[in-house]
This record gives structure tokens, C-alpha cells and sequence, in this order.
């Protein structure tokens, strides 16, 4: 498809129930995956559990560092990057307006890993209206923290290193985010000097003021510990539950540390190898949450 918010073209990736085109007359609970950066709608079959029959799952594009906000420079050589306009005021429409859906926040979701973990976050608290369900794996939920502002301006710059070694899509080495954009592109100045960084700051899904906005949403975090990135993303998972606790708001924390506990095929690390086991975790409670919402 095509967006005059976003340089295009785009694609949106559906999986629907087995039943869906058997009974005419049945309406469905839809969750949203938001990949990670440099990935792509394609992503979302390293992830079995994501074909469920007891909803629809829309994987819609997010750029290979869309990092899932407005951007808040335009004229990048990404071109047009209004990225949650796109996906919060055109995608979601589309899906309810074209596909028998249940369009209420009670039976609609929305999920991510990595750049998409906290893009899955911020979505739920910007439009808590919508969504009444929000899972972050592996994701950088803690814009106060260095690392995540330098993981943006990773992608932004294009750079390799340590970051780009692990992946930020778990799909492997070195991953391509796309041309350089000025380190500003996405979020204006990352340094915390009169008020500069101001639209981190906004978009930060640990701000407790954005976490107020979780207060009637059902929340899950999962994160490993034990590569670079996971070391970090689990420290960020920890202070939003913390946060989470103090103003008295529910949440589910799996802190997988090393992968034993989740899965033989997962080492604790920043990749599909514990994403696809830790949804396969998650995707029943969800349909059961669904399955118990009030039509």
C-alpha cells in the first residue's frame, strides 16, 4: 500500500484464523506485531505462535528504524516518516474497516520486539483508547537510559558495532537500517540540556507519566539478561515493573535470565531464538484474555 505520511511502498502482513473465511458471520480479536529494526513484515514467521486461530494478527510495516513516532525531521532521505500517524490513524481503520473484525480496545492488542517492544508500549499509551492489551520483548523501554538513545542514533547514522553485531531484529549480523539521516531525524537532539531532548522525554514509554496511561491496559514484558542488548533491555524492563508497582498498576514481568527457564533453543539473547518461545508463552493468555472480553 501506499501513505502520504510514510515514503512508500509499504506492506501490511495478515495471518488470519483457519476459520475466518468458514463462518461469514463471526467477528474476530486482532493483536499488531511491530518488528524490530531492520527487519520487515517478514519477520513475523520466525514467530509460529503469531498464526493463531483464535484471532487476527497484522504485521504492518515500521521501517527498518521507524522507531514507531513521528519523526521529527522530514526531509531525510527516508523521506515522509510518520510512522504512528500511519499505523494508529490509517492501519488500524483499514484493518476494521476491510476484515470482520472486533473493533474495541478490549479485544485488540498490540505487541513488539526489540524496536518494536517499545514502539508496542508508547502505542499503548498514546492511544490507550485503542488497545487494551500491549506485550514489549526484549525492548527498549527506557528512553532515560544511554544505551537506547545511542541504539537510535545507531540506526540513524547507519553505524555497525556492538549493536549491530547482535541485531536489533534478531535476524543476524550487521543488519542494514537503511541511508544515514541526520543524528536529530527521529527524536531532535538526544542531550539533556535546556529541555533539548524534549521529545525523547515524551516518547520515553518508562516516563510515569505514560505509564498513568497504562492504568485499565493489560501489560507483559519479557526480557533475557545475557548478551549485550538483553542486559540492558532487562535493567529497562525492571524499572517500568517497578514503576508499574509503585502506582499501583498491573503487570507481568518473565525475566527469562539465561533462556533455561523459557525454552532448550533459547540462550538469554537478543533473537527469535527466545522471541518465538516467549510469544508461544504468551499468545494463549492473550487468547484467553480476549476469549473472557465482553463482546
Amino acid at each position: 500500500m501506499t501513505s502520504s505520511q510514510v515514503a512508500g511502498p509499504l506492506r501490511i502482513r495478515i495471518f488470519l484464523p483457519d476459520g475466518y473465511a468458514a463462518d461469514g458471520h463471526r467477528r474476530w480479536p486482532v493483536a499488531y506485531f511491530l518488528h524490530g529494526g531492520g527487519g520487515s513484515v517478514d519477520d513475523a514467521a520466525a514467530v509460529p505462535a503469531l498464526r493463531s486461530d483464535a484471532m487476527i494478527t497484522v504485521i504492518p510495516d515500521g521501517g527498518l528504524k521507524g522507531w514507531y513516532t513521528d519523526w521529527h525531521l522530514q526531509n531525510t532521505a527516508m523521506g515522509a516518516a510518520n510512522w504512528e500517524t500511519f499505523h494508529l490513524e490509517q492501519v488500524i481503520p483499514f484493518i476494521d474497516a476491510n476484515l470482520r473484525t472486533l473493533p474495541d480496545r478490549a479485544h485488540r492488542a498490540v505487541t513488539g520486539i526489540s524496536m518494536g517492544g517499545s514502539g508496542a508500549l508508547h502505542y499503548a499509551q498514546a492511544r490507550p483508547d485503542l488497545f487494551g492489551h500491549a506485550a514489549s520483548l526484549s525492548g527498549g523501554v527506557d528512553f532515560s537510559m544511554a544505551a537506547f538513545r545511542g541504539a537510535v542514533l545507531a540506526t540513524e547514522l547507519n553505524l555497525p558495532g556492538a549493536w549491530c553485531a547482535a541485531s536489533t531484529s534478531g535476524n543476524g549480523p550487521c543488519v542494514d537500517y537503511g541511508p544515514y539521516v541526520d543524528s536529530d531525524a527521529i527524536f531532535g537532539s538526544p542531550y539533556p540540556v535546556l529541555g533539548a531532548d524534549r521529545l525523547w522525554n515524551a516518547y520515553d514509554p518508562a516516563a510515569p507519566a505514560n505509564l498513568t496511561r497504562l492504568a485499565t491496559t493489560g501489560i507483559t514484558l519479557y526480557t533475557g539478561d545475557a548478551d549485550l542488548i538483553d542486559a540492558h533491555t532487562a535493567m529497562a524492563a525492571h524499572t517500568v515493573k517497578a514503576r508499574l508497582d509503585q502506582l499501583g498498576i498491573p503487570a507481568r514481568l518473565v525475566d527469562y535470565g539465561n533462556g533455561a527457564t523459557l525454552a532448550p533453543g533459547c540462550d538469554g539473547g537478543h533473537s527469535y531464538r527466545c522471541w518465538a518461545p516467549a510469544f508461544a508463552d504468551y499468545v494463549p493468555r492473550l487468547e484467553a484474555e480476549f476469549a473472557t472480553a465482553p463482546d
